[in-house]
Parts: C-alpha cells; structure tokens; sequence
C-alpha cells in the first residue's frame, strides 16, 4: 500500500524534480519534504494541497491507495 510519501516522492520523480526545488517552489524546506516521503511526518491539509500545486496534480491523486 502506497502512503502519501510514497505518492509524493513518485509524482515529484515523474515530474524530474528534487526535493529542494520543490520546497523553493512551495516554501518548505527540503528536509521537511523528505521527513514527509520518509512517513516521519504527515503534512497538513494546507501543506499537501501545496505539495500538489507544485507538482501540478490534485492532492487527491495524493492520497490514493493509503490507509
């Protein structure tokens, strides 16, 4: 089962970008991004729906397939 870490990281791959060009691009650091993809930490509503814009999806698409 994919967790939204997991997604995150996948959509941000696809998408050819590291972790410290989509925190500029949010206004996050690099290291919360990777506390995220690692499941150390969950985001906020406010903040996944901003990893999404960045990665140009819908947050939704983020939370497929996890519990």
């Amino acid at each position: 089962m994919a967790s939204i870490g997991d997604n995150i990281r996948m959509a941000r791959k696809q998408k050819g970008i590291t972790q410290k060009v989509l925190g500029e691009m949010i206004g996050v650091s690099n290291t919360y991004l990777s506390d995220i993809e690692i499941g150390r930490t969950n985001p906020s509503i406010k903040t996944l729906k901003k990893i999404a814009s960045g990665l140009e999806i819908s947050y939704i698409e983020l939370l497929k397939d996890t519990e």
